[in-house]
């Protein structure tokens, strides 16, 4: 969706937003910019559900900073630190956190995790976290697991779905394991997945014993069924809500910036969406629950691009069956 009137010095806003929480936020924006005619901005925030090549086509076809747009706002490791895409963009500096915010939810900023860019130069408003739905029918007289690391043993193997099509969340997950189980763990994880089947085999198919999964999807599960949610012992596997702002801009972005990574904003995603947000004066629905989070070191000391093709490619070997 755009705002049609662009004026030549308009501020430009692209975007993919989480499917359960998109309209709202639109809603939210659009009242946003009725209250400030003085924030000209051309802005396309399309569903998360129609994937990031649009986004990336953007970023190739800029070859200067000039032509790059001005925010974005998405979920995404490939997207956000690959050299071939957001990465180049970023090691030369053109980017910066303009939230304010000294310190994140304490859910994301305790002891054992601090989702804070420590350079200063990505933002964040929430998180996407994974969690298990075990089908207590499917799982048999296997126990229930707890941790990311029961999910790899062997008795799971070929016994699980995986949110493959949500490239940024399956993207998550297969660094995050790399970083808790290295190779092998996201080899047995590829063999964990349930396999894929020919229309004509899924008669007698059987129902994966557990499904990976955004923790919204928790609301939809009937009390005293056959579902039932883990959240997972070492913490839900997160993926980041990203937002890149160019810092030569910081003085037209500011008042979309304060919006998006508002308190409004967070209450939407957090209590509409199950998506925590970072602001710290958001309660979120999920409060007290342990994450998993890569670690900016992490990030920082690795080629996230060429990793995440290693772990593809791993995950693919893990996955093939004989």
């Amino acid at each position: 969706m755009k705002k049609e009137e662009k004026k030549e010095n308009g501020l430009s806003l692209l975007g993919l937003l989480p499917c359960p929480v998109r309209i709202p936020l639109l809603e939210g924006f659009q009242n946003f910019l009725q209250n400030h005619p003085d924030v000209e901005v051309n802005y396309e925030l399309k569903a998360a559900s129609s994937g990031l090549d649009w986004l990336k086509k953007d970023v190739i076809e800029a070859n200067h900073v000039d032509q790059l747009a001005d925010m974005f706002l998405s979920a995404g490791f490939d997207l956000f630190f690959d050299n071939k895409w957001m990465g180049k963009w970023k090691a030369e500096g053109i980017f910066e956190d303009m939230t304010g915010l000294t310190h994140y939810n304490t859910d994301f900023e305790n002891e054992n995790i601090s989702l804070k860019d420590p350079k200063g130069d990505y933002s964040m408003i929430g998180v996407v976290p994974a969690i298990f739905l075990v089908n207590k029918n499917a799982l048999g007289n296997r126990k229930t697991p707890e941790s990311w690391q029961d999910i790899l043993s062997e008795e799971f193997e070929n016994s699980i779905s995986l949110p493959i099509a949500d490239f940024d969340l399956f993207n998550s997950i297969l660094v995050h394991i790399y970083k808790l189980y290295g190779q092998e763990g996201v080899e047995k994880l590829g063999k964990s997945l349930l396999s894929n089947l020919h229309p004509a085999q899924m008669v007698d198919a059987k129902e994966p014993a557990i499904t990976i999964m955004p923790f919204f999807f928790s609301k939809m599960i009937k009390e005293n069924g056959p579902m039932q949610v883990v959240w997972p012992k070492e913490g839900a596997i997160i993926s980041p809500i990203f937002m890149l702002t160019k810092k030569h801009r910081k003085e037209e972005l500011k008042p979309i910036v304060n919006f998006m990574g508002g308190k409004e904003v967070g209450t939407i995603i957090s209590h509409q969406g199950l998506f925590p947000s970072i602001h710290p004066e958001v309660e979120n629905p999920t409060s007290g629950k342990p994450f998993v989070w890569i670690g900016w070191d992490f990030i920082y000391s690795h080629d996230m691009g060429q990793l995440l093709q290693d772990c593809e490619s791993w995950f693919m070997k893990g996955a093939k069956r004989s």
